[in-house]
């Protein structure tokens, strides 16, 4: 009989993981962090700047999402410090337009030391291009359903709220990392093809590439696609509860740009997702483009969808489906929200080979790569830990083979 995966225990997937294993700073050259390859139920390891000696004649897709200086510090004329950290859009809620809208912007955020401030307005003075600025803050409430708070900004007309950002955001580096963010996390912390701004943490399996790299990938064979998703501050969320039924996994944002979209139906069958944010959002199309073609006019795909909703559409008549769709309204995009969960018990749809980094024990990353590699994740885990791999966003790599190794 089929286990129900609400059932699966969360305590069933953890392993020791010492603090010194940890990697607290980046290495200074990306491409030279250990590569474990996992083959056929075979592991063995390299270093990542080898990549394209083990994967070629693949469609490498990557998530483009660039990560923004979301924390921002203020402080009251009695000398507390309020930290806000911005997590989604509210007005403008468009992810393509809320970095760019000038004087005036409705975050919903998380707030440090909130009994300190729920009046009165805080404001900080900046520079930006040799000039002086004043950012205010405003809190106007909470926000209940997804337990964050208002806040209203405003500042100088002539910046966009990205200006503003990157002249007083400071990185919002992984909170496990227990240290304050460097200047240089500004540029570790943020892969080298980042493109469009919405993320509160990196997709960290992309920091591991180089130009270097990539180019050399391209050379030996392999295409290249990119989708969008905006990593948010859930990412980091523990699983607290006993069953993974009993965990809400966070919601975000994705999008996909029609001609890539294309370049993906083109390559089914021979997908590597780079990163884990990257297979959340191919896996998410497959049911995404279901409900559509069911004609629900809901853009979301929730938690559990994959596991209660019976199909027999192929990904091939899916991914058609979408790019019809695309065509006959002359949209260029796909959007949509996803709170998919991978856990044992998934049937991929999209992915055929994972790039990513080692995550923690008990967490949703960690049963995703169980989803994919099966109770192989154990031996994965025991050989890095055993041959001084380096865990977590600043960490080594993994390049995992599904079932249908290329």
């Amino acid at each position: 009989m089929k286990t129900d995966p609400r059932e699966i225990k969360i305590s069933q997937y953890t392993y020791d993981l010492p603090e010194d294993r940890i990697a607290k700073f980046p290495l200074d050259k990306r491409d030279e962090s250990k590569l474990l390859v996992y083959r056929d139920g075979q592991i063995y390891h390299r270093i990542f700047k080898q990549l394209p000696q083990e994967l070629s004649k693949t469609l490498l897709v990557v998530n483009n999402t660039k990560v923004v200086y979301a924390r921002l510090i203020f402080h009251k004329v009695t000398g507390a410090k309020i930290e806000i950290f911005c997590l989604n859009p509210v007005n403008p809620a468009e992810y393509n337009r809320s970095f760019q809208v000038h004087g005036n912007a409705v975050w919903a955020c998380m707030i440090g030391n909130l009994r300190k401030w729920k009046e009165g307005e805080l404001t900080k003075e900046f520079q930006f291009n040799g000039k002086q600025y004043t950012l205010k803050a405003q809190y106007i409430g909470p926000r209940p359903e997804d337990n964050t708070h208002l806040v209203c900004f405003e500042w100088d007309e002539e910046l966009t709220f990205s200006d503003v950002l990157e002249a007083v955001g400071l990185v919002p580096i992984p909170p496990y990392l227990n240290r304050e963010a460097r200047a240089d996390d500004k540029v570790h912390y943020q892969t080298v093809y980042s493109r469009l701004e919405g993320s509160v943490a990196a997709p960290t399996a992309g920091l591991h590439f180089t130009p270097e790299v990539i180019d050399r990938l391209k050379k030996s064979g392999a295409d290249w696609a990119e989708v969008t998703l905006h990593v948010g501050a859930g990412t980091f969320r523990p699983v607290k509860t006993e069953t993974i039924g009993e965990h809400p996994m966070h919601t975000e944002y994705f999008t996909v740009e029609k001609e890539q979209l294309k370049v993906i139906r083109q390559n089914l069958g021979n997908i590597t997702a780079v990163g884990t944010t990257t297979m959340r959002t191919l896996e998410s199309l497959y049911w995404l483009g279901l409900s559509m073609m069911n004609n629900e006019q809901d853009r979301f795909v929730s938690q559990w969808v994959p596991y209660e909703r019976a199909t027999d559409s192929t990904t091939e008549q899916v991914f058609d489906f979408l790019l019809d769709w695309l065509e006959r309204g002359g949209k260029q995009r796909i959007e949509g929200w996803t709170q998919i969960i991978i856990v044992p018990g998934y049937e991929f749809r999209v992915v055929d080979n994972l790039i990513t980094n080692f995550h923690q024990p008990q967490s949703t990353l960690l049963l995703l790569v169980a989803a994919f590699v099966g109770e192989d994740w154990r031996r994965i885990y025991d050989y890095a830990l055993h041959n001084d791999f380096r865990f977590l966003s600043y960490g080594d790599s993994s390049l995992l083979f599904g079932k249908k190794s290329i």
